[in-house]
């Protein structure tokens, strides 16, 4: 659920943009995974995903002394690492309001790479073809059709609590992890843009 608060620090495209080209642009943390980073992120924005971010805030908070503008696929997992840094004391926090799917569709200058697919595709990929798979089995099978009920109500509670496990889950996946973010090279980069 999005709040006042939340709304009142996210940042549209167009703004970002306009920050950027007058010389005045915010540290860029992108907290997506490697792999959809590789795909396609803002130039000069930082890779930190959020599982990263979470577990080395108190680490990164030495770095982050200006404005943080934090991106994602769509917002959701900006504002969890909002969420995660405002908890650990760093002000100066916004969220790409609308994420990279914001960014492109405004026409903003990217960084591309090989196509992948981006977790929530994947996630739907997933869950609709174990729905689909069990509830035709389910007619064959008494009561395997419950396997998608129970992804069904996975699915519910994830968009309640604004979490996906099973995105977490197909984040290990080696498809989506690439090489490992390695925190200190973040730092120093942060640190010698000081």
């Amino acid at each position: 659920m999005t709040t006042d608060a939340s709304r009142a620090a996210a940042l549209t495209p167009a703004a970002l943009r306009e920050l950027i080209e007058h010389g005045r642009g915010p540290r860029l943390l992108d907290v997506r995974t490697p792999a959809e980073f590789r795909t396609v992120h803002i130039p000069g924005a930082y890779n930190v995903p959020l599982a990263t971010l979470r577990e080395h805030r108190a680490e990164l908070l030495n770095h982050l002394d200006e404005e943080v503008v934090l991106v994602c696929r769509s917002g959701a997992r900006a504002a969890q690492a909002e969420q995660a840094l405002a908890e650990a004391g760093l002000p100066n926090l916004r969220v790409l309001d609308g994420g990279m799917t914001a960014w492109e569709s405004a026409g903003a200058p990217v960084n591309r790479g090989v196509a992948r697919w981006d977790m929530e595709r994947q996630v739907r990929l997933v869950a609709g073809s174990i729905v689909l798979t069990t509830g035709l089995a389910g007619l064959f099978v008494p009561g395997l059709h419950l396997v998608g009920t129970a992804i069904g109500a996975g699915l519910t509670y994830a968009a309640v609590k604004n979490t996906c496990t099973m995105g977490v889950l197909l984040s290990k996946l080696p498809y989506n992890r690439g090489p490992r973010t390695d925190i200190r090279a973040v730092v120093a980069s942060l640190r010698d843009r000081s």
